[in-house]
């Protein structure tokens, strides 16, 4: 799941609303009566891109007429580029997506209903197959299931002389004392973690309060208590050196690839991210890395941590070519042959048939992602609420909002009103 992502402002433009009926029936050929092309966007590293690529070049081995054209970003720009893309309706015929961007696209007309394409998604589960779906539309399929996650650098924690947490018990305390143990130990440089204020943990941190930070009919469910709670713990950790200075902090939000982050680096024990960050974290890191649950799992009010798709793949409903667009997403969740390339990086495959079919070609930390899924499926809280409509505005809010925390412009109190308002007026546009 992306952690920061941009507005929506460009789909305000005339033209926009996409009707669905205007992909039509698609064309078995392109206007010169060659091979269709397709484009395919999507987020990620050279890694990412080579190994599309390859599966790329696989579909048109067995596709000879039709072309697919690759095109991808790093995270940051990605939403902000797909934006002006379908306002100018020059968007990708597949389209990456990720958290609330099917739905904020699917309710403006921009993604076509895969239930008329014939797609198949019976091996796919119904939980992770709902995150493609609203309003009873099919708008996207999930690429993979991965879950929040602690990923751990065990050999720093050996270097420090700290044990590492008992995860099934861990609370938020222990969490704190176990951090603030680090930063006396570790060398200048190195953190406990990276500041953790994303959207996501604050997903986790509210749903373990019975809360969430949406509520299912559309509006801010995390409460200011929250919060202030929360604000209180990153700048005790802050003020600790168990996580970065604020100006520090502020440089590594615009570095968003696993290899800039602090773990990639070799430069934190621990880092809040997706399961499936674990094989390109621990390639940066040149070492294995472990996943863990988060804290305060054990004592919640509920679970915090939830399955999730980990990316969705939706057709462009202004596509000249949905039929064959259709089959390279076919391809891309459904055949063992693409998920062999894939592997992990865009999560554990949701296809049952995918999964069984690369057990055996997993490495390490593919092996671990589905172990700790498996681990995790039967512990794990109610499917999240996914942000309505105007809410991919809310990740740039909270890094303003906590840039105004951290660097001690605004106290935890004024913040959490400050970021309940700002939220609210953004999902009401």
């Amino acid at each position: 799941m992306p952690r920061r992502t941009s507005g929506l402002a460009a789909l305000c433009l005339t033209g926009v609303l996409l009707a669905v009926s205007a992909c039509g029936g698609g064309s078995s050929g392109g206007s010169d009566g060659g091979a269709v092309e397709l484009r395919f966007g999507w987020w990620g590293n050279n890694d990412r891109a080579a190994a599309t690529q390859k599966v790329i070049e696989a579909f048109q081995a067995k596709n000879p007429g039709i072309k697919v054209k690759g095109s991808y970003t790093d995270f940051n720009s990605y939403f902000d580029r797909l934006a002006t893309e379908v306002a100018g309706g020059r968007a990708p015929d597949v389209i990456t997506l990720g958290g609330a961007y099917p739905r904020e696209y699917g309710d403006r007309g921009a993604l076509l209903d895969l239930a008329k394409t014939g797609l198949k998604t019976d091996k796919i589960g119904a939980a992770a197959l709902d995150n493609g779906k609203f309003g009873g539309v099919q708008y996207g399929v999930p690429t993979g299931v991965n879950a929040i996650s602690l990923i751990v650098n065990e050999s720093v924690f050996e270097k420090a002389g700290v044990d590492l947490p008992e995860e099934d018990t861990w609370t938020w305390d222990d969490f704190k004392r176990i951090a603030k143990e680090l930063a006396q130990k570790l060398p200048k440089g190195t953190f406990a973690l990276a500041d953790p204020t994303r959207t996501d943990m604050l997903d986790v941190y509210s749903r373990q309060r019975g809360e969430a930070l949406y509520t299912a009919d559309g509006k801010v469910g995390i409460g200011e208590k929250t919060l202030v709670d929360w604000w209180a713990m990153t700048l005790e950790l802050m003020n600790a050196g168990a996580t970065p200075p604020a100006s520090q902090t502020a440089e590594l939000i615009t570095q968003p690839a696993p290899e800039q982050s602090l773990m990639g680096r070799g430069q934190a024990a621990m880092q809040f991210d997706w399961s499936n960050q674990l094989s390109a974290l621990s390639k940066a890191a040149g070492q294995p890395l472990r996943l863990m649950r988060v804290p305060g799992e054990s004592g919640a009010t509920q679970p915090g941590m939830w399955l999730q798709a980990s990316q969705i793949y939706s057709i462009n409903a202004k596509s000249e070519h949905p039929q064959e667009a259709a089959k390279f997403l076919d391809f891309l969740v459904n055949s063992p042959d693409a998920g062999k390339i894939i592997l992990a990086d865009r999560g554990i495959p949701a296809n049952s048939d995918v999964r069984t079919a690369i057990q055996d070609v997993l490495g390490e930390p593919e092996k671990a992602q589905a172990t700790f899924i498996d681990a995790l499926t039967p512990k794990a809280g109610p499917p999240l609420v996914i942000g309505p409509a105007g809410s991919t505005d809310t990740p740039k809010i909270l890094d303003r909002v906590n840039a105004e925390v951290l660097f001690a412009r605004q106290q935890p109190a004024a913040a959490a009103t400050d970021f309940v308002q700002q939220v609210g007026t953004a999902i009401k546009q």
